[in-house]
C-alpha cells in the first residue's frame, strides 16, 4: 500500500514540481514530508498526516521548519533532496535528473 501512495507523489516530485516556479513555504517541502510521512508511519497514518500538512500550506502560513510527527532524531539536508532516520536503518533519497 504505501508504494501505491508513493506513486503519485514521485510522480509530482519528477514530472511537474521541476517545472514549477513557486517556493514552498515549509521545509521539508509538502512533497518531501508525504514521502517520509508515509515511509515513517505507514499508509494510513502517513497519509492522514499528510493531508493535515496539505491543509496548513497556504498564503497566510507562516511557514519554517516542520517536520513529520515521530521523526525528532530525522536530519533533512538543506538541498532538500535528502532525509536520513537516525531509527531506521535505511536512508530516503531523491535525485533529480
Amino acid at each position: 500500500m504505501r508504494k501505491l501512495l508513493l506513486l503519485p507523489i514521485r510522480f509530482y516530485q519528477y514530472a511537474i514540481s521541476p517545472m514549477m516556479a513557486s517556493h514552498c513555504r515549509h521545509y521539508p517541502t509538502c512533497s518531501h514530508y508525504a514521502v517520509e510521512a508515509i515511509s515513517h508511519h505507514g499508509a494510513l497514518k502517513g497519509l492522514f498526516l499528510t493531508i493535515r500538512r496539505l491543509l496548513r500550506c497556504h498564503p497566510w502560513a507562516e511557514g519554517g521548519y516542520d517536520p513529520v510527527p515521530g521523526t525528532t532524531n530525522s536530519v533533512c539536508l538543506q538541498d532538500g533532496l535528502s532525509c536520513v532516520h537516525a531509527e531506521h536503518s535505511h536512508t530516503t533519497t531523491q535525485t533529480r535528473q
